[in-house]
């Protein structure tokens, strides 16, 4: 059986090569990182933008129907008191 022994400059030359080897990696997935970020944030912003339009959208929408619930309620509250109200004054002018 064969068995190298290195001495401590040639491990820390290779210490110091794996080391700028992982620092190149890291350099290269950071900015893949970056750009890959920039483009999330760029369609994440752009959906944000239209789900904001779609939801004022719909509370204008809201909006007009509760006015037309709020005219229809204020009709019927009429329609029903008005004659409950002319009742009363007949039997008050009746006795």
């Amino acid at each position: 059986m064969v068995t190298y022994r290195f001495g401590d400059k040639v491990t820390d030359e290779l210490v110091n090569c794996l080391n700028s080897i992982e620092a190149s990696y890291r350099a290269e997935i950071k900015d893949l990182f970056a750009v890959h970020f920039g483009r999330f944030e760029e369609k994440l912003e752009h959906r944000l933008t239209a789900t904001k339009a779609e939801l004022r959208q719909d509370i204008a929408g809201l909006r007009v129907e509760i006015h037309s619930v709020k005219a229809d309620l204020i009709k019927w509250t009429f329609v029903f008191w008005a004659p409950v109200a002319l009742g009363m004054i007949g039997l008050y002018f009746k006795t």
